[in-house]
């Protein structure tokens, strides 16, 4: 075979052909054979694969860091800086979030979408901060006022319950409690020592 004629377009859809034709060495010419090539459209779904777990864990108030993931595609390759990640992660907010992932070739072909699950759970009591000193004293026969405590937690606001009575007409140590509960039903709790004391002299009359 001498020569070989083709038409065939690799980049664009349509049918294309190839012709084959030969001659001996008396100029003889043999019939044209051809051949027809059909190049389809690209039909092909990409794939995205996630890195790290389907599913995260993540304490409420922390920040989310998301491990991302990868595409490809039988005609373009890999395509990973075309995906596009669609995230409804609220860290500040105990719940079950999705960050979704897709992408598109260059035909147009859509991906079959992956989805990562991030649970925002609340795990943590609250931080109880006592406002003045512990152990505390008190003379005995004195009024006792307690100082109180504050409470932070990171799923919010959260109130303290006092709890424990102080007998200033009895010497002796006295524990006042404090508890925080937050929306999860974790409870923190921190206490005070407070010492009944008699620091006055006798008087002799």
């Amino acid at each position: 075979i001498r020569d070989r004629v083709s038409t065939v377009n690799v980049n664009s859809v349509g049918a294309y052909s190839v012709t084959y034709s030969v001659s001996d060495a008396a100029g003889n010419a043999a019939v044209e054979v051809t051949r027809t090539v059909t190049v389809t459209p690209d039909a092909t779904k990409p794939t995205i694969k996630l890195l790290g777990d389907a599913t995260v864990e993540l304490l409420v108030g922390r920040a989310y860091t998301d491990a991302g993931a990868t595409a490809t595609d039988n005609i373009d390759g890999v395509i990973t800086s075309s995906i596009v990640a669609v995230s409804t992660v609220d860290v500040d907010t105990v719940g079950t979030y999705k960050v979704t992932y897709g992408v598109s070739d260059a035909a147009g072909n859509a991906a079959t979408p992956v989805v990562r699950t991030v649970n925002v759970l609340d795990t943590e009591a609250p931080l109880i901060t006592l406002i003045g000193t512990s152990p505390v004293s008190v003379n005995q026969g004195a009024t006792y006022t307690d100082a109180g405590a504050t409470a932070t937690d990171a799923s919010g606001s959260v109130s303290v319950v006092t709890t424990g009575t102080v007998d200033t007409t009895t010497l002796g140590a006295y524990t006042i409690t404090y508890t925080s509960t937050d929306a999860s039903g974790n409870a923190g709790t921190a206490t005070r020592t407070v010492n009944v004391v008699d620091t006055t002299a006798p008087e002799f009359t």
